[in-house]
């Protein structure tokens, strides 16, 4: 047998593994970066474009955070108009009947019956007065039941008293003020109360 040397074929060998390892490990470092950059670029991008959706929409949000706001003011400004207009349709409402009373107490008083005081708080009237006999505050009260504008006198108290040298009949009532039934259809739009 011929003796062979190859040791300097292994040589070679390894010097061309060795070449390909490192071109190898040199191409996947190169692929690597290059899919670590695409991704890197890529995410980045997603990034930036949501932080731009997100500025945008905190744009639009305090955009509508401040409409909202003016829509509140005008809401309470709003709500304030019509509190006024309610004071003012019920002042409206209301201008003639201090007027409308005293007429109605005028008309509605028989002979023999003088009025002391008046008070009105709302819609509840006090009357205190005198009269000749217990028959004369009954006939006030009868009156003050047929009139439009009056309604469920009570009687709260009746004594003798003396005014002077008379005895007279100290008596005080109370009624309720009320509006017929066309005035109220017309002052609230049509809706008017029936008098009980």
């Amino acid at each position: 047998m011929i003796p062979i040397n190859l040791l300097p074929y292994r040589a070679e060998r390894r010097k061309q593994l060795q070449k390909q390892f490192i071109t190898l490990a040199a191409l996947t470092a190169l692929i690597g970066g290059i899919v670590w950059f695409l991704g890197h670029s890529f995410l980045e991008g997603r990034i930036n474009n949501q932080n731009q959706r997100n500025t945008f929409l905190e744009t639009k949000i305090s955009e509508l955070d401040k409409k909202i706001a003016e829509i509140k003011k005008l809401k309470d400004q709003t709500q304030a108009l019509l509190a006024r207009k309610r004071v003012v349709e019920t002042l409206q409402s209301n201008r003639t009947e201090s007027v409308r009373l005293l007429d109605q107490l005028v008309r509605q008083l028989p002979e023999g019956v003088y009025l002391k005081s008046i008070k009105q708080t709302g819609q509840d009237v006090s009357v205190v007065g005198f009269a000749t006999s217990n028959a004369r505050v009954s006939t006030l009260m009868r009156n003050f039941d047929a009139s439009p504008w009056l309604e469920d006198p009570k009687l709260v108290q009746i004594k003798a008293a003396k005014v002077g040298n008379v005895t007279l009949n100290e008596f005080s009532l109370t009624v309720q003020l009320s509006r017929p039934e066309e005035e109220s259809a017309s002052a609230s739009g049509g809706a008017g109360r029936k008098k009980s």
